[in-house]
């Protein structure tokens, strides 16, 4: 898909991987609506990026009457969506047995599925309805490309993230299916799966954990930037051959049981 006026919802967009990848949107000419629960932070993003590029909307991604009325803001706004970026989510860390054997509550497990998983489902979907409308678009006739941010914790969950580990896991598996779903109205659907990013929020952690985090990376030897994450967001929506694939992003990182 060319990128070029095109307009994209990104949910977390506000900051981290989803601030990063709205900034790689709006310098490949695509008009960007964010998604977020951070006022503040959404509110500054937009001062970043620009009204006349960029909007932002407090959603809730867990519930289904939040998410409707968003994308109706949007298409008042922009008149349609051609790219959905979900980025929004949370990475509780909690083991299934405490120190002293007492079982994690249900409710942290389920908070990490809601808001991770069924979240990005619940926008996937509703955003695919509006999507299965575009007139299809370019050589290969699509009509909308949808990224969701998945995580090598999917694959090699740490101690303490079962529920972060499902979560993700589940995204994985969702790529296909949904990718299948979509494919006779003309949607992709891809997910990425990062290692350890570089995000204001890990480089905030003290200098040691930063490194012990690294260690396990094989080359290059250094957190990845969240501009290689919206740099890979521009080629998945570029590339029309890429569908119902998750592409690890981790510098062939395996994580550790710790």
């Amino acid at each position: 898909m060319e990128l070029r006026n095109k307009i994209a919802i990104v949910t977390g967009g506000a900051s981290g991987l989803g601030k990063a990848t709205s900034q790689g949107l709006v310098a490949s000419g695509v008009k960007v609506a964010i998604f977020d629960l951070n006022e503040e932070s959404g509110k500054q993003a937009i001062d970043e990026l620009g009204a006349d590029n960029a909007m932002f909307i407090s959603v809730d991604v867990t519930n289904a009457e939040s998410v409707s009325s968003a994308i109706e803001e949007v298409m008042k706004a922009y008149g349609a969506i051609h790219i959905l970026v979900n980025c929004a989510g949370i990475a509780p860390a909690a083991k299934v047995l405490d120190r002293e054997g007492k079982a994690m509550a249900l409710n942290k497990f389920s908070m990490a599925i809601n808001i991770n998983l069924i979240g990005t489902f619940n926008v996937a979907s509703q955003v695919a309805e509006q999507m299965a409308k575009n007139e299809p678009m370019g050589e290969a006739l699509e009509r909308g490309v949808i990224i969701n941010t998945a995580s090598v914790a999917g694959y090699e969950g740490q101690m303490g993230q079962s529920a972060y580990a499902a979560s993700k896991g589940g995204i994985i598996a969702l790529s296909l299916p949904m990718a299948r779903d979509l494919a006779r109205t003309g949607i992709r659907v891809n997910a990425i799966a990062p290692g350890i990013m570089g995000t204001p929020m890990l480089l905030a952690m003290p200098d040691n954990v930063q490194e012990s985090l690294v260690a396990n990376i094989q080359f290059p030897k250094r957190m990845g930037q969240p501009k290689e994450f919206a740099d890979l967001v521009m080629h998945l929506t570029s590339n029309a051959y890429i569908n119902a694939e998750t592409i690890r992003l981790d510098g062939a990182i395996r994580m550790q049981p710790r």
